[in-house]
């Protein structure tokens, strides 16, 4: 079942070279920053992308560790991160995709001398080929 809002601790290494953020619930999770600032978001975002792979395919996602569990060396901290799953869902599923087409040349010349939007009539062609009647998928 899909949950709103999930929080798993990520461990942060503070390096000479950035800060290094790893997910120990979550293998393969991995992301960095130069900044606190800049890897917590980057924090955010991997998790996010992480669990909403997850979440598509079927995986069942793992009961976060408590923070007493985790274990840290010297350069290191626990941060617990948080994402809003709808947010991050509507994102990912509503982002552009390049899509490659052939058509007539005589075809794209006149849609040309027309000053054709060939993205919004492809997509509302498409809508109609589907029955869309509305903007959501």
């Amino acid at each position: 079942m899909k949950k709103n809002k999930y929080i798993y601790p990520a461990i942060f290494s503070f390096d000479d070279d950035g800060i290094s953020v790893e997910f120990p619930d979550l293998p393969g999770c991995l992301t960095c920053g130069d900044t606190e600032d800049e890897a917590i978001r980057m924090a955010k975002d991997a998790l996010g992308l992480h669990l909403y792979g997850m979440e598509r395919d079927g995986d069942p996602l793992p009961v976060p560790s408590s923070l007493n569990e985790i274990k840290t060396e010297s350069n290191q901290a626990v941060i617990l991160i948080d994402v809003w799953m709808p947010v991050v869902r509507d994102e990912i599923e509503n982002r552009a995709i390049k899509k490659t087409l052939t058509i007539p040349k005589w075809l794209n010349d006149i849609a040309e001398h027309n000053n054709v939007n060939f993205s919004q009539v492809l997509q509302s062609a498409l809508k109609e080929h589907l029955g869309i009647t509305r903007n959501s998928h």
